[in-house]
């Protein structure tokens, strides 16, 4: 464990050479990528969220992809289509942006459902189907999708059932006056627009790190303290439907890629409430009260985690 926090560390540094003053945000999704599950990046335009996956993907050694979902991008223009061959003439099949291993699906919520539903199947269970034969995808196979949250005339919002498929909803926010400043005087000193991101490991090496948290130990103690949250989501005042089971176990999974990435092989409570918010809060529907009283997911996250005792765990898990 000490290993994969050690290299998470310089992940985090070299990503944050190139998205200055959000270590938290790109920790997240490091931990999620650790924990081989996918990320939503709901912002503002102009906050780095193209810039943080590709820095991300150039850290990692892992092959990326971008597609821009627009009203008429098509689910082949996704997964790749069968075409004939004019000089064979032959029929082959030519993959689409799909097939890497880190693919950015950016403003998702511009394409339409069906479009959308494409990537259902790739990111549940890791391969795509095409003219009725599927193809595995190689791993790992990691998603971070973004979105708008301010313009929705002629968008499509995801259904419950695709939000529930990402393991954490994160959003980077306006950066302080330092920190942006800081990336203006970068930008002046390096004479260019792109940024070089030094790549600290490769695939092999990252999945030998996703490999290294089925390690990390949850005691029974942690465990129900991770079931006790969820199901305090579901009976919350302001919620209609709570998290599911897929939420507790995207908790578990956050959770233990914290505690590897600080260097534990067991989880703590820390753990748990530092990822609770970006694990849970997009998995809940909101009574219509609650929107027009400006209550959010999160500040109902915040109270079942006030309201949930924490339970005491001894070091040695």
């Amino acid at each position: 464990m000490n290993e994969v926090a050690a290299t998470g560390t310089r992940v985090v540094e070299a990503v944050s050479e190139a998205v200055i003053g959000k270590r938290t945000a790109v920790r997240l999704i490091l931990a999620a990528a650790l924990a081989d599950g996918h990320v939503l990046i709901e912002d503002l335009p102009g906050l780095g969220k193209t810039l943080l996956v590709r820095s991300l993907g150039q850290a990692t050694g892992l092959g990326h992809a971008r597609i821009q979902f627009t009203p008429d991008l098509m689910p082949l223009d996704i997964t790749g289509s069968t075409v004939l061959d004019p000089v064979s003439r032959q029929a082959e099949f030519r993959p689409g942006p799909i097939f890497a291993h880190l693919l950015l699906a950016d403003e998702i919520n511009r394409a339409p459902a069906k479009t959308q539903a494409a990537l259902l199947e790739a990111m549940q269970e890791g391969q795509v189907t095409v003219d009725g034969v599927t193809r595995t995808l190689e791993r790992p196979f990691l998603v971070v999708a973004t979105q708008n949250p301010i313009e929705y005339e002629g968008t499509y919002p995801l259904p419950e059932a695709q939000l529930d498929r990402f393991l954490i909803r994160v959003d980077l926010g306006y950066p302080e006056a330092d920190d942006e400043w800081e990336m203006l005087r970068s930008r002046t000193e390096r004479h260019a627009d792109e940024v070089e991101v030094t790549r600290v490991v490769d695939r092999s090496e990252f999945l030998r790190m996703q490999a290294a948290l089925e390690d990390v130990f949850v005691s029974e103690a942690v465990g129900r303290y991770i079931v006790a949250l969820v199901d305090t989501t579901r009976h919350h005042r302001r919620v209609r439907v709570g998290a599911s089971p897929r939420g507790s176990l995207a908790l578990m999974k956050m959770a233990r890629a914290m505690a590897a990435l600080e260097g534990r092989s067991f989880v703590l409570p820390d753990d748990v409430q530092e990822v609770a918010q970006a694990a849970l809060a997009h998995r809940l529907i909101m009574r219509p009260e609650a929107w027009a009283q400006r209550i959010d997911e999160k500040s109902v996250v915040a109270d079942c985690l006030t309201e949930v005792p924490v339970p005491s765990v001894a070091p040695e898990g």
